[in-house]
């Protein structure tokens, strides 16, 4: 089989078996009315706010206070995502109308 064919398909039969594989264990660990474990519980609870907290840090770490604007547009997008999630309580709405308020601000209001 020709290799520049072949290496493609492979990787895409890999990334599909990955994903049915994480799609299907808890199914297959606790379905059929098991009971599930108390430290996946907590693990469910505590992560989401976890990994949102390490994408902010992240999203933050280039941000130069003594070069203006100063960080001013992306403190005004968590805030527009902070309240919007306080509001409405959709991570898609919170998510989305945090970036395009930030894409607007850097594009339009801070150039």
């Amino acid at each position: 089989m020709n290799p520049e064919f072949s290496t493609p398909l492979l990787v895409v039969l890999i990334v599909a078996l990955c994903t049915f594989a994480t799609r299907f264990l808890p199914f297959a660990l606790f379905g059929g009315g098991k009971e599930v474990p108390a430290i996946v519980k907590s693990l469910g609870v505590l992560l989401p706010p976890a990994v949102i907290a390490i994408l902010v840090v992240y999203c933050l770490k280039g941000v130069n206070f003594m070069i203006p604007p100063n960080g001013f547009p992306e403190f005004i997008a968590i805030g527009i995502v902070a309240f919007l999630h306080i509001w409405k309580r959709n991570n898609l709405l919170s998510i989305g109308g945090g970036t395009v308020a930030y894409m607007l601000l850097v594009q339009m209001v801070f150039v």
